[in-house]
């Protein structure tokens, strides 16, 4: 009977639900989940690799920045670089704000992607990342030199754009602090985000996702200067009014979303370790206290203890009790998350193509044109939709929140999906333009994202063709001039299978 009880004991001592539920109960990071929630944070998580700043993003910054301040770098092995020289400028800096290793005279090699950092047979890279020394230094070197512009403010142009209405783009920053207070006295920010909100003619503000500015490119040589394209009358009503526009629209639409976001994940965090925190110290404080009674009584009795009396037992009570209170005066100053106004940090006007040709006499297109172009675009938007309806999946149409692509497609039950870019074109089409947001988010989901293209007939019937990982294999780097890439409709087409 005894052995009987010993083992049923030992048993229910490894027992794996047992454990799973201990493990459960104990994580701070706890959250009961359903199948649903599962696959809703599976999907965020997606959306986030798809735009994530490294390593394209960060790639393509660096070696445009580096080489600004003097710096010489040369890729050795694909996307591996040997940095030969950097500059004093960049080294000095990093002795100012640098608080790990050193920024180095030299690289032998550096990466943006851990899978390059040590391959078979070569030189060991340094990988640069937010936070690496060398990234750092140029950032600030690069901002310290530059933040000006950003309130001066530029024209770019958006080259799909065939029409003649000039946008407004805005920059602003957003954060939300806590009640804590870091050393300087001043609230700690605990999140902080980068918002572009976009206002048009009409005056209708929209939030734009992220770095929409990647798909407009510089005033070229030979093109109407900033000052003749604001002297235009379609520009008459872009005013200093719309800044105060763009903030007032970030307040009433982003900023509640941005706060809930961080409400929901650090309240949640909060009630764990309050939980944690009071479950550990009132066991701590229950037992130095029993402890205290226990040596009094002894002492008492004429019985003392010699290495520890009942004083220095209650006293270590007390510290754990002002221990708990202070760590909860702390979580209680956590709860108090609070937004701030967000703060313009620039603008920019986006000139359509279609305005800069008007001015160079060049022939623009008509309304019924640009219309046509649109309901173009959107019929071959359709016809994908459905195709991936049909294939069992469930679209969702993002084309105006300019994610990078088009469809958004779930695969039931999984939690992943399907990133879609779709190209409709006239059979028979010279060419197809990418914008260098869609070559970017290509890049970051190579195994997700597709190009689909549409070749609409004369007859009325068209044929659907999708190409996966479409910019591969093209001799596409991160660095790449412009913003935007133009590639042969046909050649497309022929390297392109049916859609699956």
């Amino acid at each position: 009977e005894v052995r009987a009880r010993l083992s049923r004991v030992v048993e229910q001592a490894f027992d794996r639900k047992a454990l799973q539920d201990l493990l459960e109960e104990r994580a701070l990071a706890h959250d009961v989940m359903n199948a649903s929630r599962v696959h809703r944070i599976r999907e965020e998580m997606e959306r986030a690799e798809a735009r994530r700043l490294q390593p394209h993003y960060v790639e393509s910054f660096f070696l445009e920045a580096f080489r600004r301040l003097g710096g010489s770098v040369r890729q050795r092995e694909p996307r591996r670089y040997e940095i030969t020289h950097v500059p004093a400028v960049v080294r000095s800096r990093d002795r100012l704000i640098g608080l790990g290793e050193p920024v180095l005279p030299r690289y032998e090699r550096i990466a943006f992607e851990k899978a390059l950092i040590a391959p078979p047979g070569q030189p060991l890279a340094a990988f640069v990342c937010p936070g690496h020394p060398l990234l750092n230094a140029v950032t600030d070197i690069t901002l310290e030199r530059h933040r000006d512009l950003l309130r001066r403010g530029t024209v770019l142009v958006d080259e799909r754009d065939m029409g003649l209405s000039p946008r407004v783009l805005f920059f602003l920053e957003h954060a939300i602090q806590d009640g804590s207070l870091t050393r300087g006295g001043e609230r700690r920010v605990i999140s902080k985000r980068l918002l572009f909100v976009e206002i048009g003619t009409d005056g209708v503000a929209r939030h734009l996702n992220h770095a929409p500015y990647l798909d407009y490119r510089p005033l070229a040589e030979g093109e109407p200067g900033p000052d003749a394209i604001l002297a235009r009358p379609e520009c008459a009503w872009i005013g200093r009014e719309l800044e105060a526009g763009a903030q007032a629209h970030a307040i009433a639409e982003v900023v509640p979303a941005h706060l809930a976001e961080v409400r929901a994940r650090k309240l949640q965090l909060l009630d764990r370790t309050e939980a944690a925190v009071k479950d550990r110290l009132t066991k701590e404080i229950n037992y130095w206290d029993y402890r205290a009674e226990q040596l009094k009584e002894q002492e008492r009795a004429g019985k003392p203890n010699a290495r520890l009396n009942s004083g220095e037992a209650r006293k270590r009570a007390d510290e754990l009790q002002a221990r708990l209170q202070k760590r909860l005066e702390e979580i209680r100053r956590e709860r108090q998350l609070s937004p701030l106004p967000p703060v313009v940090l620039g603008g920019l006007l986006v000139a359509p193509l279609g305005l800069i040709h008007a001015m160079q006499g060049r022939p623009a297109a008509t309304a019924q044109a640009a219309a046509d172009t649109q309901a173009a675009a959107a019929r071959a938007r359709a016809i994908v939709m459905e195709i991936e309806r049909s294939l069992g999946f469930v679209p969702m149409d993002r084309e105006f929140e300019r994610l990078g692509y088009d469809i958004e497609s779930a695969i039931p039950g999984t939690g992943r999906l399907r990133f879609i870019e779709v190209k409709g074109r006239v059979a028979g089409a010279d060419t197809i333009t990418v914008t260098k947001n869609e070559i970017l988010t290509s890049l970051n989901k190579p195994e997700d994202f597709i190009l689909a293209l549409v070749a609409f007939e004369a007859d009325g019937s068209h044929q659907v063709r999708y190409l996966r990982r479409p910019f591969h294999g093209k001799g596409i780097t991160t660095d790449f001039a412009g913003a935007t890439v133009t590639f042969p409709f046909a050649q497309l087409l022929a390297e392109a299978a049916p859609p699956s």
